[in-house]
């Protein structure tokens, strides 16, 4: 077991494919690393502790920054392929040869290209609040996240309680906590990303959501375990699509959390950690 958790994992750099990647590891060593892949506009530090340092105490975990996010050096790609890409780049630059990878949101995008494209390299794959290419309501910001992306308020972290967390005092009051646990890595933070990140990201997203013919069959390819989950009413990347990928996905088991919208990992991570740790931990089993 590392000695590093969460809030003092130092940043370390790699490079690989001309860029410098910046990344953080911790937890448990010697098994298999779970590698996160972050949401639209996300950093190192957009992770909620309560997940990252609940899944690290059976696992080491790898948190990075894509190309020209934050602290990484290089361009964001205007296609999740190039994104994919790049995280496999940048996973076997640090000799790494069986990764477990968990995306959420935009991460699961690239989650889903890494496994197609590096099935040896990756054994398991968790999906959250995230869908398949030309999924309902992907191929543009769904009104409501155009709503919540473009409204204005007093505290830059409230954007967080609108895109994560329902409407219910019960959630609300969960995202307050998950605000309270995102700001508490104090030393060393991840500089936001710059304005460069989101056009370059929305056009990847664009050309992923687009309509096209028989858009679920490349799903089949997905040989590799996977777990999806979501909250019932996701209103950035609909729910619906958690269940698009399940039932296309072999061998794909589906969670949907109460009350939840995009962020129901971060309003439900006892319960999150608990599933998604004997869902990797049956990969040992069968090891």
């Amino acid at each position: 077991m590392t000695r590093h958790t969460h809030q003092n994992a130092p940043t370390q750099y790699v490079e690989a494919n001309g860029t410098r990647f910046a990344f953080r590891r911790f937890g448990k060593t010697g098994g298999v690393p779970l590698v996160f892949n972050i949401h639209f506009t996300g950093t190192m530090d957009h992770w909620d502790p309560a997940v990252t340092d609940g899944l690290a105490q059976s696992r080491e975990v790898i948190l990075f920054n894509n190309a020209g996010i934050s602290s990484s050096s290089g361009e964001v790609p205007e296609s999740i392929e190039e994104m994919a890409a790049n995280a496999a780049a940048f996973i076997k630059a640090l000799d790494l040869t069986k990764v477990d990878v968990l995306g959420f949101s935009m991460g699961g995008l690239i989650a889903q290209e890494l496994a197609l494209a590096e099935p040896q390299l990756v054994r398991r794959l968790i999906l959250v609040g995230t869908g398949p290419r030309s999924g309902e309501g992907m191929s543009s910001l769904t009104p409501e996240a155009q709503d919540i992306f473009g409204a204005t308020y007093e505290e830059p972290d409230q954007l967080w309680l609108r895109v994560h967390f329902s409407p219910s005092a019960a959630s609300q009051a969960a995202g307050r906590q998950f605000l309270q646990r995102f700001r508490q890595r104090t030393e060393g933070r991840d500089p936001e990303a710059n304005e460069k990140v989101a056009p370059a990201q929305l056009a990847a997203l664009g050309k992923w959501g687009a309509s096209r013919e028989n858009p679920y069959d490349y799903l089949n390819a997905l040989t590799q375990p996977t777990l999806v989950v979501n909250g019932d009413n996701d209103v950035i990347i609909y729910s619906i699509n958690s269940w698009i990928l399940q039932q296309h996905i072999p061998d794909a088991q589906l969670i949907i959390y109460p009350d939840a919208n995009h962020g129901s990992l971060y309003q439900y991570p006892e319960r999150f950690v608990t599933h998604a740790s004997q869902f990797l931990d049956e990969g040992n089993e069968r090891a």
